[in-house]
């Protein structure tokens, strides 16, 4: 392994992940990380969260310190992308000139915000939101608060935005395409509680909408106007809609692509000797025997870690029950299970929303499929356990406070 060479085209917390895991388990090769962005690979979950609102600082979203990437030999290029990809000669092209040969190739270019074609959307004050500057930026805007933000998109993101916005003490209305947010993601019942604890601080709703327009006066943002021809106040308008996996160094070079770069268990693509992880991986599960394509932060930590040891010749596979935590306002929730497998069951709960702690189970066949807790700690590792298990579970034991989760599972 001494002579390979290890290149990863994408240096967010999988690609950088990955690096990691290479040196820790003794790979003696050579390793490139190619990052975009001209600062170290991040986290991102906390830049819309804890970073955005001011409680924690840049070192604290690092996948690791700065100097990690000397010590370990790992060469970090800074501001490079991956510009053409020839996997019969085992090549890649970066954006700068330069052409590197591999031994393998690790594709974790993640993904882009997904635009929308709105006039006034290059007016000052509109924004959309992924990056660490992103965050930056939206923290100097928020800041100060009493301005006017108008939030288009009713996800996670849109309503972890929102929250912040709100925090920081401006007005804050957000259009959703949805009857109710997150009943994508959550159903309805539960994308209801969150709907509530928006408005009790003050967030107000117009759904199902959307934007039409921005208006401006001298460059900037002055106000959204919606598809019902309401007009909203607005010096911040953020666009977040979604994000759209990066899928174009694949492309170019004929790997299959649905949803993502398609990839095994194991990570790998249809081209020899080239992986994909993270948000851009659309991979197989062993536990659903689906393809599912994942943009949480989990998924990526874990990506991370299976595509480096599958690159080593390890038998390694992703199937990890899929995890992300949300944080808004007071309220803090942590959901792992497979959303493919909920989709259409009615949850069954421990515990009451409004008394604002609770857990939810999806089940199908009396087994857990999924499980969100809502500020209650440490259960986590029992849902997941219930889920990975597949256990079958007595309803009337599993949403009975009294009973302890670790109870449902067997000796």
């Amino acid at each position: 392994m001494a002579n390979e060479h290890i290149v990863i085209a994408g240096g967010g917390l999988a690609g950088a992940t990955a690096a990691k895991t290479l040196r820790t388990e003794g790979y003696a090769g050579a390793v490139t990380l190619l990052m975009t962005e001209t600062r170290t690979p991040y986290i991102r979950p906390p830049l819309s969260k804890e970073f955005l609102l001011g409680k924690a600082d840049a070192d604290s979203v690092e996948v690791v310190p700065a100097p990690w990437y000397q010590e370990n030999d790992v060469e970090l290029l800074l501001g490079v992308s991956a510009g053409g990809l020839d996997p019969g000669r085992h090549t890649v092209a970066l954006d700068d000139g330069r052409t590197l040969q591999y031994s393998k190739l690790l594709i974790a270019t993640g993904a882009q915000p997904r635009r929308i074609p709105l006039p006034g959307a290059d007016l000052d004050g509109v924004m959309t939101f992924r990056t660490f500057n992103d965050s930056l930026k939206l923290q100097s805007l928020l800041a100060g608060g009493g301005k006017n933000v108008v939030m288009v998109g009713s996800g996670w993101i849109g309503m972890e935005l929102a929250a912040a916005a709100r925090t920081y003490g401006n007005q804050v209305t957000l259009l959703g395409l949805e009857d109710i947010p997150l009943s994508a993601a959550i159903g309805p019942e539960l994308g209801k509680f969150f709907r509530q604890v928006h408005e009790d601080q003050g967030v107000s709703f117009r759904l199902p909408a959307s934007a039409a327009a921005i208006e401006g006066r001298d460059g900037r943002a002055t106000a959204v106007l919606t598809d019902s021809g309401e007009t909203l106040p607005a010096d911040v308008v953020i666009i977040a809609v979604g994000v759209v996996p990066d899928t174009a160094l694949a492309e170019t070079a004929g790997l299959a692509v649905r949803n993502g770069i398609l990839v095994d268990a194991g990570l790998n693509t249809s081209a020899t000797d080239v992986l994909a992880a993270g948000d851009v991986a659309n991979a197989l599960h062993p536990f659903t025997g689906e393809h599912q394509r994942s943009e949480h932060w989990a998924n990526a930590l874990n990506g991370g870690k299976v595509a480096a040891r599958s690159m080593m010749g390890q038998d390694a596979v992703l199937d990890v029950v899929p995890y992300f935590y949300t944080d808004q306002f007071t309220v803090s929730m942590e959901y792992s299970g497979y959303p493919s497998l909920a989709s259409g069951t009615s949850p069954v709960f421990r515990g009451a929303m409004e008394d604002g702690s609770f857990i939810a189970f999806w089940l199908r066949q009396d087994r857990v499929v999924a499980g969100m807790n809502v500020n209650q700690r440490r259960v986590q590792k029992p849902i997941k356990s219930l889920i990975s298990r597949r256990v079958a579970v007595d309803v009337k034991r599993l949403t009975d406070p009294g009973v302890a989760l670790e109870e449902l599972l067997p000796e």
